[in-house]
């Protein structure tokens, strides 16, 4: 289904409820790859049991003043054999000729997850691989694929995404998060397979530094990890950025290892309508862009999210200009 061409801070798409966008160039065009927010009444709670979410579509623009297309369902929970319910925040990778869908959803333990399937077009349709990927779990994976041809897959998000519960490399249902003076719990990454199928290695916990050195602490809800993370490279340099939660913003640190320590550097997204913030970076044609969601579609429904994008400018020391998405 083709829009009308968007412009920055509007929808991308009306006709369905779309967020957590991951965009990326393929084939000289942008393709967004955002979970599919369903047209139905929940009341939130701090489990996310209220986006049910069941599919996915793929979305794609010729260029940013370009109408917005809607390729339709490329992959449903029905075809994913491990898969329960819950296909929350995808992404998409490039590599060996293929293309390929990670995403989270829980197993028929109503554990979170993180599969993948792979499609011979950016556009999908995408087959799943029968089984999860081995030693997976959590929320939110995001796919950097670095100059070298390494790819490495970040993930992991707090309360609903069940990020707590791993911190013994088992799942324990009832574990409950560090203390607010304890450090925070970083997102993971792991080096993928040649064939992206597997993890390389062990996932590893990023540790995330205030500008002293010290590990933020859990009770830093202003700049500590909740959920959402993305990888981009800008300078030599790789920029995590990721969702707060609480506080409702989109922040990022900077480190010359993919794998960090990476150091707090501030703010690139002040909070939106609604109560998640999920996003992604990326760039186009010699700018940058910033793709995320907002509640505005459906009136402020948590569950209910509508997809946008608006520039993203560098300052000349490698820091983000702050954006505050309602600022006419």
């Amino acid at each position: 289904m083709l829009s009308k061409p968007v412009k920055p801070g509007e929808p991308l798409v009306t006709h369905i409820y779309t967020a957590d966008p991951s965009a990326h160039v393929f084939d000289g065009k942008i393709y967004i790859y955002p979970s599919h927010d369903l047209d139905r009444n929940h009341a939130s709670n701090d489990n996310g049991d209220q986006y049910d979410m069941e599919d996915y579509h793929v979305l794609s623009m010729e260029d940013t003043e370009s109408a917005c297309i809607d390729h339709g369902e490329a992959l449903h929970v029905k075809n994913v054999p491990w898969a329960s319910k819950q296909m929350w925040a995808p992404d998409a990778a490039y590599k060996n000729d293929t293309y390929y869908l990670f995403f989270p959803a829980r197993d028929q333990e109503d554990i979170f997850r993180i599969g993948v399937a792979k499609g011979d077009s950016p556009a999908g349709p995408f087959l799943p691989e029968p089984q999860y990927i081995p030693g997976s779990f959590s929320i939110d994976p995001a796919v950097f694929v670095d100059e070298d041809n390494r790819a490495y897959m970040y993930f992991g998000g707090l309360w609903g995404g069940q990020l707590e519960k791993w911190q013994t490399g088992k799942f324990i249902a009832d574990a409950e998060g560090p203390g607010p003076d304890e450090p925070a719990l970083g997102p993971r990454v792991a080096e993928l397979s040649e064939d992206m199928l597997t993890f390389r290695e062990a996932p590893e916990e990023i540790i995330i530094l205030d500008g002293q050195g010290k590990p933020l602490t859990a009770g830093d809800e202003d700049r500590r990890y909740f959920e959402g993370p993305w990888v981009h490279k800008y300078r030599g340099l790789y920029y995590l950025s990721y969702s707060t939660g609480t506080t409702h913003k989109i922040v990022y640190a900077v480190s010359a290892d993919p794998k960090g320590p990476f150091v707090f550097k501030g703010t690139i997204l002040t909070p939106v309508i609604g109560w998640t913030t999920h996003h992604s970076i990326v760039q186009f044609q010699g700018k940058w862009y910033l793709f995320y969601h907002d509640s505005s579609l459906s009136g402020g429904a948590d569950n209910k999210r509508c997809v946008k994008f608006t520039e993203l400018e560098y300052l000349e020391d490698g820091t983000i200009r702050t954006i505050d998405p309602y600022d006419k």
